[in-house]
């Protein structure tokens, strides 16, 4: 009986189960209500996981840039790595008068010494035996990279600018040897090898020196002076000596008189040997700016041959970018943000 009344009741139950066109909402709406049991939870756990990879994301960042700081700023790492991030992200080793000055810039410095130091000389910078060499050629790397910076500074607030063809130029000089002039290639492979610098990277080097140069000629009023007062002593006074010693020395711009030896007419000396050899003998040239940047030159032809010239000349020296330069170091503008021990030779102990 009790057999018969289960079937019973389970046949009434499949029955109602039925879906019918009276009961296709009803039925759908069970199915949704079910299925809502494990939508929700699932919606929950996706949130829950997203605020989860946000948080750890966040921290590994953090944590990443406190170790990137540390191994870059404290422990002054520069390794390829190291290197290759700050010349993605313009990070600053210093700063002078406003101007951020390029971390990369100094570790492109640094970087060419070590690497010429450590493969051709055999020298291991980074040994305790080595720590004033270390210092010293990091001071000179920083040194040059704020110089650079503090030029580029003035070159855009003076409208100063080096072009293609003064870059092209200054790197064919730079392929010049007494055995004639080296190919690109050739000139490529030799700075690879000896400062592990790319062609873009050598060029780059090559442009900044460059716009260094330009802004001490373009700012230096007192060499323009002086160079003004020593063509007019020439046109009565023709011994040098006596000209230099005439002209007024003001600080650190003192005219200079010299004589050179006989040297090959290529002689790498800022250009002043090929002037001197497409010159005839006793002829004055007018004033000549050195290819190396460091003056105004009055040349004299004293003798020459078919292969070598020697010659006597007067220096006017470019100071004010210098002064300049030392000034602002000196103010409270100027600001390291490594720690750099200053060394005045890396032979020298420092007492």
């Amino acid at each position: 009986m009790k057999t018969f009344r289960r079937k019973k009741q389970t046949k009434q139950n499949e029955t109602s189960r039925r879906i019918t066109n009276e009961t296709v909402a009803e039925h759908r709406e069970r199915i949704l209500a079910g299925g809502r049991r494990f939508k929700y939870p699932v919606q929950y756990a996706r949130h829950r996981l997203v605020i989860n990879t946000i948080i750890i994301s966040i921290v590994t960042l953090v944590v990443l840039m406190v170790v990137f700081w540390w191994q870059l700023y404290q422990q002054q790492n520069s390794s390829t790595l190291f290197y290759r991030v700050t010349r993605v992200v313009p990070l600053p080793v210093a700063v002078i008068d406003g101007e951020r000055i390029s971390y990369s810039n100094y570790l492109m410095g640094f970087r060419s010494q070590e690497h010429y130091l450590r493969y051709k000389e055999g020298v291991e910078l980074h040994s305790k035996d080595n720590q004033q060499q270390l210092n010293y050629y990091k001071r000179k790397a920083l040194d040059d990279a704020v110089a650079d910076g503090y030029a580029a500074k003035i070159a855009r607030e003076k409208g100063v600018s080096v072009s293609k063809e003064q870059v092209d130029q200054a790197m064919k000089r730079q392929r010049q040897s007494r055995d004639g002039e080296t190919s690109q290639e050739a000139y490529d492979a030799i700075v690879l090898d000896h400062y592990n610098w790319t062609p873009a990277e050598a060029r780059e080097v090559t442009e900044r020196r460059l716009l260094y140069q330009e802004v001490a000629y373009h700012i230096d009023t007192l060499a323009i002076q002086q160079r003004e007062q020593v063509a007019e002593a020439l046109k009565t006074e023709q011994d040098f000596d006596n000209i230099a010693e005439s002209i007024p020395a003001k600080g650190q711009a003192r005219v200079q008189a010299g004589v050179t030896p006989l040297v090959p007419r290529n002689n790498q000396d800022g250009g002043l040997a090929v002037t001197a050899a497409n010159q005839d003998i006793g002829v004055i040239s007018e004033a000549v700016r050195s290819t190396t940047g460091d003056g105004y030159y009055f040349v004299k032809t004293l003798e020459k041959d078919e292969t070598k010239v020697s010659y006597a000349y007067l220096k006017v020296p470019l100071t004010m970018l210098d002064a300049q330069l030392q000034q602002k170091r000196q103010e409270g503008s100027y600001r390291e943000f490594i720690s750099v021990e200053k060394i005045a030779s890396p032979l020298v102990p420092v007492k």
